[in-house]
């Protein structure tokens, strides 16, 4: 059996869509374990004198929706008053041991891939300033609102040693936790990394920046070795604190063709090949950045 829970404060100005955000990335921690969710219970804290019922049922209704497209159960939760909106979902999930992933089991060799752009961050802060391009928000949105269902099927086929989500600690951060667990080290390429789109790098330039990925790109410096021509804006997006970003998969190279064809089955953002696990070496960082 699998317990999580995880809530936050909007990130959207639209009530559904917020809703259909947290479920989501309440959900994935199931999925990254190789699980599937059985039921979920709301998380709920919103002012009663300044939100309206509407928005909070529209909240509501955006999670139950992304509830159901898991294959999970709502069942039921708890609202306090508060004086900030929040929303998220305590999931239970099931997996068999035999399918089970912890950051425990990375391998040298195995190959990096990344199911989601990276950027959701920096885009979701310039959104707060009105700063982000239309489009670049209906990107964003889709993939904060994409579930990584995919992760369950790759472990039913066993075609993964582990796997991990992206969230607050961005992609070097959860790569470190891994490679850690695992007594590894990994070699990834800041040109392969997929990136919602190339107004994200403008975005960095503009200073759009959350606080939380500045933080990140700070603590990358005692795990990480950088090539010195990575662009700096490459930098900063690798560490970029993600809100319901992708999974970061350890494949093995026997299987990678069979693991893509999945990932182009289920039609996911990204299959992008960042890089790969490497031996752990005494005195070298944990992760190298190539160019």
């Amino acid at each position: 059996m699998i317990q999580t829970l995880d809530f936050f404060t909007p990130i959207v100005d639209d009530p559904f869509l917020f809703g259909k955000i947290s479920a989501a990335n309440a959900l994935s921690d199931v999925f990254a374990m190789g699980g599937r969710p059985l039921t979920a219970m709301n998380i709920v804290g919103f002012p009663e004198d300044k939100l309206p019922l509407e928005a909070v049922n529209r909240i509501l209704c955006g999670g139950a929706e992304t509830v159901a497209e898991s294959g999970g159960l709502l069942v039921g939760g708890h609202t306090i008053d508060n004086p900030e909106p929040i929303y998220g979902l305590s999931v239970t999930g099931i997996v068999r041991l035999d399918y089970y992933f912890s950051n425990a089991g990375a391998r040298p060799g195995d190959v990096l891939v990344l199911t989601k752009p990276l950027g959701t961050g920096i885009v979701t802060t310039a959104i707060k300033r009105g700063k982000a391009p239309e489009d670049l928000v209906r990107r964003t949105v889709e993939s904060m609102t994409r579930l990584n269902d995919v992760g369950a099927s790759l472990a039913e086929r066993g075609l993964l040693v582990t796997v991990t989500d992206i969230t607050g600690f961005g992609l070097l951060g959860h790569l470190a936790s891994l490679c850690q667990a695992s007594g590894v080290g990994a070699s990834i390429s800041a040109g392969d990394l997929p990136m919602l789109g190339e107004e994200v790098l403008e975005l960095i330039d503009e200073g759009c920046i959350p606080g939380g990925s500045r933080g990140n790109l700070c603590a990358a410096e005692k795990s990480v070795g950088w090539h010195p021509d990575v662009d700096p804006r490459l930098r900063q997006l690798a560490a970029d604190a993600q809100t319901s970003g992708g999974l970061l998969l350890c494949v093995p190279p026997a299987s990678l063709e069979e693991a893509l064809g999945m990932l182009s089955e289920h039609r996911t953002l990204s299959a992008a090949r960042i890089g790969a696990i490497v031996e752990a070496r005494n005195g070298t960082p944990l992760i190298r950045v190539e160019p």
